[in-house]
Parts: structure tokens; sequence; C-alpha cells
């Protein structure tokens, strides 16, 4: 009999956390699993306690999951290496500006046959424009790479809320090992092989959480975010058919990671609540930041402005005019109301 596989999950913020009880309570049942889960802890202090200590000690995230109790066999350790070394299944739950870095510190630490999932969200700039996070990880860490994306808030998922999510793989018989790793009862897992579409829908999301936020800091009401919600899915569909490489499949924008996962960032979600604070408050989306977030990084506004650089290469900015007001109103200083313009003059087809 094959050794049980060895899981690592790389983060532990908020969602990563989530992610940990799930994972630790799962490998417990299934013997193909190891039953030690080692997770990375970005080590800091806590009321003069480390935070690893406190999570293996008490079994509780106190900074980014306050509340919810992790299984014991889930290990929280603060040195990467050490945290990553053999394992065969990798579970990437951190910032995507983070990802580079991380990825060639660990890149020589894992077997060869290991696999990967990323639930990160978010894009990078290459200089042939647009990169996905789980091209990165492919690239330096020479393994296969799955993807996990949908409407997941994650206090949600901790509390065995039901929701569903979808796992994109080019490789169905990895994306459906990761399935067995990560589904319950309460949290209903969907494998497709458009993976770069479901990892784009991802990142997208959430700047159209922006351009939502935005409209009820203004007071719009639902019908106008219900336009935002409808034509940010347009722009997503037309910047995956633009710059996914494989064939986009529009029924994956059915899926949990499209229209689901747009509809629950719209409506709860950090990018949201930072950007109705934004037009409430007058202060810099950095600052609400660091007010609001208790250390989480916001995803949206980078993404705007990383999509925002890409679509200026192609000559196509004014082909996606929510993408460009949201980067606008973060970034140049473009009054919030234009947004309402936007959705004015914004065309019936991409």
């Amino acid at each position: 009999m094959a050794a049980p596989l060895k899981v690592c999950i790389i983060g532990s913020g908020n969602w990563g956390s989530a992610i940990a009880k799930i994972i630790g309570k799962n490998v417990q049942k299934i013997p193909k699993f190891a039953r030690t889960v080692n997770m990375w802890v970005f080590e800091e202090l806590i009321n003069n306690r480390k935070l690893t200590e406190i999570i293996n000690q008490e079994h509780e995230n106190v900074k980014y999951l306050p509340g919810y109790k992790l299984p014991e066999n889930v290990v929280a350790v603060p040195d990467l290496k050490a945290a990553v070394r053999d394992a065969n299944l990798l579970v990437f739950v951190v910032p995507h500006q983070f990802i580079r870095k991380l990825c060639d510190d660990i890149a020589d630490q894992v077997p060869q046959n290991a696999l990967g999932i990323s639930l990160i969200k978010g894009i990078d700039e290459g200089p042939e424009g647009l990169k996905l996070i789980s091209d990165i990880i492919r690239e330096k860490m020479k393994i296969d790479v799955s993807v996990l994306m949908g409407a997941n808030i994650a206090n949600e998922v901790a509390a065995d809320k039901f929701c569903e999510t979808t796992i994109g793989s080019k490789n169905v018989q990895n994306g459906f090992l990761f399935k067995e790793l990560l589904q319950t009862p309460s949290f209903r897992i969907t494998v497709v092989e458009d993976a770069d579409t479901v990892e784009l829908c991802g990142a997208l999301k959430n700047v159209v959480a922006v351009g939502a936020g935005f409209c009820d800091g203004l007071l719009c009401g639902d019908n106008t975010k219900a336009a935002v919600i409808r034509l940010g899915l347009m722009e997503m569909i037309a910047f995956a058919k633009l710059f996914c490489k494989g064939t986009v499949s529009v029924a994956t924008f059915l899926e949990s990671c499209g229209v689901a996962d747009v509809i629950t960032t719209c409506y709860g979600g950090r990018n949201r609540k930072i950007a109705e604070a934004f037009v409430k408050t007058g202060k810099t989306i950095e600052q609400l930041e660091q007010e609001m977030l208790n250390g989480q990084k916001l995803q949206g506004p980078q993404t705007s402005a990383e999509v925002h650089h890409i679509l200026k290469q192609k000559s196509m900015v004014d082909k996606f005019p929510l993408f460009t007001a949201v980067y606008q109103i973060c970034y140049e200083g473009k009054p919030v109301g234009e947004l309402i313009a936007c959705l004015q003059s914004h065309p019936e087809h991409i």
C-alpha cells in the first residue's frame, strides 16, 4: 500500500484557517492522507505570545479566524521550508503579491511528483501581459497545479454553512483527488477542466466588488448594484475570452466560481466593505485596509491596477469601462460619482 499523502497548507489567514478546519477533519477519516497537517504560519506576536504557540496550544487562530476551533492534527509551523518539506499535496492560500518569493524559497523542498492547489484570488503581470498565479507556481515549482474558487466567505465556511465551490484542473484526476481532500456535506465541490477561467473569475470578481462597494457608499440602491454585477460579469467574460490561452466555456461562469462568487463578494466580502468606507470617509484605500482588516490584505484595488496595465498594453482600456472606472477611482483620484456615468454609457455588447 502506498504511503499516505502528506498535506501542507501554505498560509493561515482567514481563508487558510477555514480550509485548515476542513482538511484537518477530512484527513482523519480518509486513510490515503497522512493524519498530521502542517500549516505554515507567518509568525507574529499576539499579546506577547507567538501566534504559532497559541494555535498549537489552543487550536484557534485568534487573530484571523477567532471563535472557531481548528482540529488538533493541524500543526502551525513558523518555518516555511520545514512546513513544506516532503509534502505531497500543497494548498496555497497566501496574498497573491507574495507568491513568487515564496515559491523560490520552497521549490527544492518538495517531491517531484507533488501536486498543488491554489486558493489565491489575484493575477500578476508578466512581461507578455497576463500571468495567472497558478502559472507562477507551476513554473517555479515544476508541479501540476489545480485551482479552487467560489462563493466562499471564510467565516461562513468555518461555521459549516452550506456553500458550493469550483475546482479547475487541467488534469481532472488531480482535481478529483483535491475534491476528496476538501469536500464536506456543507462544502460542495464541482470539478471542471476550464481551470484558467475558474482562476480568472476568482481574481476579477474582486474588481467588480469594489464597484459594488462604491455603489453602496453612494447609496445607489440594489437596482444600480445589480447593473454593476451584470456589467461586471460581462467584462469578466470578455476579459477571459481575450486572455485565456485555451477555449473559454461560458458555462464556467455559471459555476460557483463565476456568478455566485460575484454575487456573494458584491454583498459581503472585504472589497465591498472597504470600497463603501472609501466613499463615506474620504480616507485612502491603504488607510482603510490598516484600520478595518486586522492584518488581512485587500485584493480588489491591486487587481484592478494589474488589469488596467494589461489592458493598456493591448490598447483595450476603452472596451472595459467598469474595470477602468474602478482603477481610476482607486488610483487616479477620479470622483466616485463617475462610476454611475460609466454604467450609463456602458456598451450593450463587449
